[in-house]
């Protein structure tokens, strides 16, 4: 006779999904920001407790992703490059990545120049260009050049504002920022001297995986706090710009969110069924990212969480996500690149008397689809937009008018970039045949915080990336980076 103890199975706390989560968050900041500006004094240096809370729990959450930004792209850029000595159809992955961003991006362009002619934005608009705000050429083709070249192996910017103080005197207040663009060069250097390197550089590579994973696993304790920094950075924004702002500047506000939704909800869904890929299982699977993208407004704040949707809810296999979706981070922003600064300009155009012609509008293709990347590791749309308008020769003021409600528009552009971001490497993976279609198909966002450490337990083979590699081997490679012999 044998003894046999039985252990009582433990209660996990049930919780909903994360999409519900942030969902809940969402709908209880708009609920405290309302009773926030309610209570009224919500303007900057003299707002109420409320106000001045919620602010606080927003920019925390938002500080917190910003910091694990830098060690995770590098580390993960690294990793994945290293990772793809063995695969044979790298330099195509690579290309058709950059080809499908172009594509996206023209699609866009065209969509914003088609409703900026229809929506006639500023032909009949009051709004007087007295007193706008002069802004400088802050966009530049050299802007480019000075966010790709590293000036230092960190990528370590600062800047120093002086104002005057509360005595009459000036202070002095100094910033230090990472250019993620510069990170992610230094990355890919880093990534092909250790291919370049062979069996020297396998000490290197073994404490990069080690310290990836690290870097994961306190990355999604950060990211468990979405909802709460939901809660504090939306009931901010309705506490600080309420909808009042929109009055003014109804119609242009009207168009770019008729751009942003056309995009997300037409074209994105032509561009999967065209692949051979489901609607429903894309935005079921991409939604985690694309709602937190709204709220934080950071394309590169919400990078993180894009990589892991587009992994494991997606199916695109890890050593070409971890590469792919960095890189679009920087570089591939539809919202703010493409329908933006294509509806802007023909809004500014109109509101100075200004005709343009043809040509004008060939060039505004042009700048959104090849100047995207000026924006990198700068101030995102605005930008963009001045890069547009001194390509085009108009008013730089224009921009002043526009900055009011920026905040506002910023939401629904940076959701759309980071769907863009989602799309590409999805749609690539498909065409290559690496895709893991039957979790694609089966995308739920309650994977997403499966502990890192189920993911090591298996040793799985390099091949995954190969052509023709099957859904299984692709699945497996994305469980694990390939080891590097």
């Amino acid at each position: 006779m044998s003894d046999t103890t039985t252990t009582k199975p433990q209660r996990r706390l049930w919780l909903p999904s994360f999409s519900v989560q942030v969902l809940l968050g969402l709908g209880l900041g708009v609920l405290l920001g309302w009773v926030a500006l309610q209570m009224g004094d919500t303007a900057a240096g003299d707002a109420n407790w409320l106000a001045t809370t919620l602010d606080t729990i927003g920019s925390s959450f938002v500080t917190l992703l910003k910091a694990i930004v830098p060690p995770l792209v590098f580390l993960a850029i690294v990793t994945s490059i290293a990772n793809l000595q063995k695969v044979t159809n790298a330099a195509r992955l690579a290309w058709q990545t950059l080809l499908w961003f172009a594509i996206t991006a023209a699609i866009s362009v065209a969509v914003g120049i088609g409703l900026g002619l229809l929506f006639n934005p500023g032909a009949n608009s009051t709004l007087s260009t007295e007193g706008a705000e002069a802004v400088g050429t802050t966009g530049s083709w050299l802007d480019f050049l000075n966010g790709l070249i590293p000036g230092n192996f960190l990528g370590l910017g600062a800047g120093t504002q002086v104002s005057a103080d509360a005595g009459g005197g000036l202070a002095a207040k100094t910033s230090v920022s990472f250019s993620v663009l510069q990170i992610v060069v230094i990355a890919i250097v880093v990534g092909i001297a250790a291919l370049r390197s062979g069996k020297a550089a396998e000490p290197f590579l073994a404490v990069t995986r080690s310290a990836l994973t690290i870097v994961q696993k306190v990355l999604w304790w950060v990211i468990r706090l979405a909802p709460l920094g939901t809660l504090g950075l939306i009931g901010h924004a309705v506490a600080t710009y309420g909808w009042d702002l929109l009055a003014p500047l109804g119609s242009f506000a009207v168009a770019i969110y008729t751009g942003l939704a056309v995009v997300l909800f037409v074209v994105y869904p032509v561009i999967l069924r065209t692949n051979g890929l489901r609607i429903g299982s894309f935005f079921r699977g991409a939604w985690p990212a694309i709602q937190l993208a709204f709220v934080s407004r950071s394309s590169v704040g919400t990078l993180p969480l894009t990589e892991r949707v587009v992994e494991r809810n997606l199916g695109v296999p890890r050593s070409y996500a971890s590469f792919a979706v960095p890189l679009a981070a920087t570089t591939k922003m539809d919202g703010c690149a493409s329908i933006y600064p294509a509806i802007s300009a023909i809004f500014v155009a109109q509101i100075f008397g200004i005709d343009l012609s043809f040509t004008d509008y060939l060039l505004i293709a042009f700048v959104s689809v090849v100047g995207s990347a000026a924006t990198a590791g700068l101030t995102g749309a605005v930008v963009m937009l001045t890069l547009t308008l001194s390509t085009l020769g108009l008013p730089l003021a224009g921009v002043g008018l526009l900055l009011a409600i920026d905040p506002i528009l910023d939401m629904g552009r940076t959701a759309v970039n980071v769907a863009g971001q989602a799309l590409v490497p999805t749609v690539v993976a498909k065409r290559e045949g690496i895709l893991d279609v039957q979790q694609y198909d089966s995308a739920s966002a309650e994977d997403l915080f499966r502990d890192d450490v189920e993911d090591t337990d298996e040793d799985t083979g390099p091949d995954a990336l190969r052509a023709g590699a099957g859904s299984d081997a692709a699945a497996a490679d994305r469980r694990e980076p390939v080891a590097v012999s």
